[in-house]
C-alpha cells in the first residue's frame, strides 16, 4: 500500500469487493485493480464533499455511476426503483433481460445513508446503544446487543447472569418474531394469503412477548451497557412462558399447511439457487449461508449473552434454493423458542442484579469486537478509542453487506417474475447496508 491507495483483494477474496467499495467511498483509500469500482454510498448528489470519515480528505472529482449493460439481440433493461410502489426502504435494481429471463442484475445502495458511524464518534460513548439500535429497525435488540457486548470489553466487568440471560431471550424473540414476518412474506408474494394472514397473527404473538420481555413491541431501550435496564418481574415471564406454548401449538399446523401445498413448494423449490461453492466465495451470512449448506451460525462461536456455551443445533439444508431458506427459519423458530423457554427458567432462579454500573470513561487506545447472530446472520461491532479515551471509530458491518451479493447471484437465468420472492427470501437491509 501506497499514498491513499493499495492493492485491491477482490480478484483473490471476491467477497471484498464491496467492503472495498465502502473503504473507497468513507476513506478515500483506493483499490487498485478492483474489477467493478463504484460508489456505494455516496452518490452524485453528494457533489464535492470530501470523504466523510477521512479527516481533511480532497473531495473525490466525480461521483458518476455506470451500470453494467449486457449487450445482444433482444436485451434490453428494466429499471425498478429506487422509489418502490409499497413502504419498503429505497434500492435501485437494473435488470438486463432476454425476454422474460433475467441475465443480470446490478443493485444499487445507498439511498438511505445517514452518517450512522460518524455520529457514534460524536457523542458520548453511553448513549451510543441509542444510535445503534435505530440502525435497523428489526435488528434493535441484535445491534443494541452487539454495543453493549462492544463497550463491555473494553473494562474487566462481570455481566449479572440475570442480564446474560434476558438478553439471550430479546435475541431469540426477535429472530423469531422477524423469522415468522418473513415467511409470511414469502407466502404473500407466492399468493398464499391465508398462510400469510396466520403469519401476521402469529406475528403478534411474538411481539406481545417482546413487550412484556421489555416493554416495548420491538425491544428498543432494553439492553445496555451493563446489563438491561428492567427486572423482568416473575408475572412477566410467566406470561411469556404461556404465549411460547401457545405460539408453538398455533404455528405448527400453519407450517405444515404451508409445506404441504404443492403449489406454494413448487414456486420456491429450485428457484433462487445458490450453490455452495459461490455462497463460500461471496460470505454469504445467516439464513442465506445456511440454506447453501454451510453451518455458519455465531452462537456456536462468538462469546456474547450467553453463548457458545449451549447446546444449540444449527438448522441447514443443502439446496441453496428459496425452499431451503424457508425451512432453515422454520427450524430455527423452533430452536429460538426451546432455548427462550430454557433462559426464562433460569431467570427465575437467578438473583434480582441485572446491571452493573462501568465506569464513566473508556480506556485509552484500545479497541473492541462484538459479534453477534441477528435474525440476519453475522452481525459486527468494531469500536476504537484515541489518547483521550473517546471513540474515534465505530464501525458496524450488517449481515446484508454480505448477502446483497447473494440475491444478484440467485435470480441469474430465472424469470422476472421469480425475483420479488427470492428477494424476500434473503429479507435484507437496506438502511443495514446504508449506515
Amino acid at each position: 500500500m501506497s499514498g491513499q491507495s493499495y492493492p485491491s483483494l477482490t480478484r483473490l477474496i471476491p467477497q471484498a469487493h464491496w467492503f472495498e467499495r465502502t473503504v473507497w467511498d468513507m476513506f478515500g483509500l483506493f483499490p487498485e485493480g478492483h474489477p467493478r469500482l463504484k460508489h456505494t454510498h455516496l452518490h452524485e448528489t453528494y457533489g464535492c464533499m470530501p470523504y466523510p470519515l477521512a479527516e481533511g480528505s480532497a473531495p473525490p472529482s466525480d461521483r458518476a455511476y455506470k451500470f453494467l449493460e449486457v449487450e445482444g439481440d433482444g436485451v434490453y433493461e428494466i429499471p425498478v426503483g429506487p422509489i418502490h410502489a409499497g413502504i419498503i426502504e429505497p434500492g435501485h435494481f437494473r435488470f438486463s433481460c432476454y425476454g422474460e429471463v433475467i441475465v443480470n442484475l446490478e443493485i444499487r445502495l445507498g439511498y438511505v445513508h445517514r452518517g450512522v458511524e460518524k455520529r457514534l464518534t460524536e457523542i458520548p460513548w453511553a448513549k451510543t446503544r441509542f444510535v445503534a439500535e435505530a440502525t435497523a429497525s428489526d435488528m434493535a435488540a441484535a445491534n443494541a446487543l452487539a454495543n453493549a457486548t462492544a463497550l463491555e470489553s473494553f473494562f474487566d466487568v462481570e455481566i449479572p447472569r440475570r442480564a446474560l440471560l434476558l438478553r439471550t431471550a430479546a435475541a431469540e424473540v426477535e429472530r423469531v418474531a422477524m423469522h415468522i414476518c418473513d415467511l409470511g412474506g414469502l407466502s404473500t408474494d407466492v399468493g398464499f394469503l391465508g398462510i400469510a394472514s396466520s403469519m401476521s397473527r402469529l406475528r403478534g404473538i411474538a411481539l406481545a412477548m417482546s413487550d412484556l420481555l421489555s416493554g416495548n413491541r420491538f425491544l428498543r431501550g432494553f439492553i445496555c451497557p451493563g446489563g438491561v435496564t428492567r427486572s423482568v418481574e416473575k408475572e412477566s415471564i410467566d406470561e411469556i412462558r404461556k404465549a411460547i406454548i401457545r405460539l408453538k401449538e398455533e404455528l405448527n399446523p400453519v407450517v405444515e399447511l404451508y409445506l404441504d401445498n404443492q403449489v406454494a413448494v413448487d414456486r420456491m423449490d429450485g428457484i433462487g439457487r445458490i450453490s455452495r461453492k459461490l455462497a463460500c466465495d461471496f460470505g454469504l451470512v445467516g439464513v442465506a449461508a445456511r440454506g447453501c449448506g454451510l453451518p455458519n451460525d455465531c452462537r456456536k462461536y462468538s462469546s456474547y449473552a450467553t453463548f457458545p456455551n449451549r447446546d444449540l443445533p444449527i438448522a441447514v439444508e443443502d439446496s441453496g434454493d428459496i425452499l431451503a431458506r424457508a425451512k432453515v427459519r422454520i427450524a430455527e423458530i423452533a430452536t429460538s423458542l426451546d432455548l427462550l423457554d430454557l433462559c426464562l427458567q433460569e431467570v427465575a432462579d437467578t438473583t434480582a442484579v441485572s446491571r452493573v454500573q462501568l465506569p464513566s470513561q473508556l480506556p485509552a487506545g484500545r479497541s473492541s469486537l462484538a459479534i453477534v447472530e441477528s435474525h440476519r446472520g453475522e452481525l459486527i461491532h468494531l469500536v476504537t478509542t484515541d489518547d483521550a479515551g473517546l471513540i474515534n471509530r465505530y464501525c458496524i458491518k450488517d449481515p446484508s453487506v454480505n448477502n446483497w451479493t447473494g440475491v444478484a447471484i440467485a435470480v441469474r437465468s430465472h424469470v422476472v417474475a421469480d425475483f420479488p420472492l427470492c428477494n424476500k427470501s434473503f429479507s435484507l437491509s437496506y438502511s443495514g447496508h446504508d449506515l
